[in-house]
């Protein structure tokens, strides 16, 4: 199966993450060529087509959710109710079952929308739902799409479904060597991508983070599992959500698929697996995903109360649709970053980081060095190169390690496999497969204040990638989020990173502190998963790529 990693990229990082590449013969080559060359443009194909504007469910109080939050929102002085939900499980739980609840309308907007066992779940239960009168907007991009994928724009078409793309290509297959001429050939356009995650039904409640919808994002697949976070929102920042869904929804970039004619499967297709079949193939130990659906576990518990909810004042941040020529000044309108960095910069005594990438650019790797020199506490925790499924990533940060470290910061590296699953979203019975990956992106600011969201610490995210994401004023949210990185530090979890110097002088050079079998152990070289691994990386970083990573 070719895995496709969440890299909030069409081009370098996917390129390098395909396992499989299919070779058209020579006659199929120059056909594509010309088609391409023939297509190339500044503007997606099916721009022109014919679309409908349309906008959340005005009134959300017409719903028993909506209803519910509303006095509850007004019982606390306005504010909105907040769920982290770590565990990768219960991410694709919470998402089938609030589907399954949703009484009027539901907006999904993703990266990655994947054609594997749970993604097929989570489109059969968006069926189910427009079959109940449920109306159903779905918007995905168009970046890292592998075969399999298209049966989500299956359902475009169906009655009460409406299906989206962001920012398409013109060839709709998936022979890597077509999709890469094209890159190359609109790069300035394709090289554009829409990262966000979320998902709203009845304008009330929300699930927003990190996870994009496949089996490795709910860490149910033992080739690959992405530890993260998504938060469960609802109250009036809900609401708020939905307005950036909208402002995507309507934009010049989000084509219709059926303007997507070639390539996309009819809505009339063969009758799916049972769910119980459909999971069967994930070979992740005794775990009945299907009787957990059925218990309607976790949503249940947080719609009735027995899972508390935390209350709290939140802001949301998002930018423009057209990011891009807000970036470059040609347009005026909303950078996420800018929100990031002014929390940032305000922290007194700690910033705690959890991002799977950290490739800052000149002005982030100031502001971090800035709070270093104001002896604020800067702690971070990435992947390591074994945990890392994205070389081109890792060679980038590889480059910063050591002058960050001088200055301060404490950096930590997950292990793919690890000692304890504490804090780690696995559960015991895949932890075992040792194929642990960090995906989250969480930013604790003084222990007051937590940001959860799409945005990865690097260059693509602040210059080529659409995010969204939440700060929220929250201490007990903010706390839970400490012990989850306090966990995931720990020895037997990761390894602490240090610079010495050897005797008489030389060249700093980094040592990988950690503990295996209950012994203290350091490595004086990058601990790596193959030789051919660690050299990938040292070539990769031979080139200037941080802009694209």
């Amino acid at each position: 199966m070719t895995r496709v990693i969440d890299q909030g990229d069409c081009s370098i990082r996917c390129l390098f993450a395909r396992t499989r590449r299919s070779r058209p013969g020579p006659a199929a080559t120059l056909l594509l060529c010309a088609t391409l060359l023939g297509g190339c443009s500044t503007l997606p194909p099916g721009t022109d087509f014919p679309r409908r504007v349309s906008v959340a469910l005005p009134d959300a109080s017409q719903t028993r959710l909506g209803a519910q939050f509303s006095q509850a929102a007004q019982d606390h002085g306005g504010q909105s109710a907040f769920r982290i939900i770590p565990v990768g499980v219960d991410g694709f739980l919470t998402r089938v079952q609030m589907i399954n609840a949703a009484e009027r309308t539901l907006d999904l907007q993703y990266f990655i929308y994947h054609g594997d066992e749970t993604g097929r779940l989570i489109t059969d239960a968006l069926a189910r739902a427009a079959d109940r009168g449920v109306r159903v907007r779905v918007l995905v991009d168009d970046g890292a799409t592998v075969a399999g994928d298209e049966q989500i724009l299956a359902l475009d078409g169906r009655p009460g479904v409406e299906v989206r793309v962001f920012n398409p290509f013109r060839y709709r297959g998936h022979l890597v060597v077509a999709r890469a001429l094209e890159f190359l050939l609109n790069l300035s356009r394709l090289d554009y991508r829409m990262h966000n995650k979320l998902l709203v039904a009845d304008n009330t409640v929300a699930l927003i983070g990190g996870r994009n919808i496949g089996n490795q994002y709910f860490q149910m697949d033992p080739e690959s599992q992405f530890a993260d976070d998504d938060v469960f929102v609802a109250g009036p920042v809900a609401a708020r959500l939905s307005t950036t869904f909208d402002d995507y929804w309507n934009s010049a970039l989000a084509i219709p698929a059926a303007a997507l004619k070639h390539g996309v499967p009819s809505a009339r297709h063969a009758p799916r697996k049972s769910q119980r079949a459909q999971l069967a193939t994930l070979n992740s130990g005794s775990i009945d995903y299907v009787a957990l659906i059925q218990t309607g576990e976790p949503y249940a518990g947080m719609i009735s109360g027995r899972l508390p909810l935390v209350w709290a004042n939140a802001q949301v941040i998002c930018d423009s649709p057209d990011k891009k020529d807000v970036v470059d000044g040609t347009l005026p309108g909303r950078l996420m970053a800018r929100a990031v960095a002014t929390t940032t910069g305000a922290v007194q005594s700690e910033l705690l980081m959890i991002t799977p990438y950290f490739i800052p650019a000149d002005a982030e790797l100031k502001l971090v060095d800035d709070l270093g020199q104001r002896h604020v506490r800067v702690r971070v925790l990435t992947n390591s190169l074994e945990s890392n499924p994205d070389p081109p990533a890792h060679s980038g940060y590889a480059h910063y390690r050591i002058p960050l470290i001088q200055h301060g910061i404490e950096l930590y590296e997950v292990r793919s496999l690890l000692g304890s699953t504490r804090g780690s979203g696995q559960t015991r019975e895949i932890a075992r497969f040792g194929t642990y990956g960090l995906h989250a992106k969480l930013y604790v600011f003084d222990r007051r204040q937590l940001f959860i969201g799409s945005m990865n610490y690097d260059q693509r995210s602040s210059r080529l990638n659409t995010e969204i994401g939440l700060i929220i004023d929250s201490p007990e949210l903010a706390l839970q989020t400490v012990a989850r990185f306090d966990a995931m530090a720990r020895p037997e979890n990761s390894y602490d990173l240090s610079v010495r110097t050897a005797p008489g002088g030389g060249r700093p050079y980094l040592v990988w502190s950690t503990v295996e079998g209950g012994q203290a152990v350091e490595y004086r070289r990058e601990p790596a998963r193959s030789l051919w691994q660690r050299l990938k990386v040292q070539v990769l970083s031979w080139l200037p790529l941080d802009r694209e990573l």
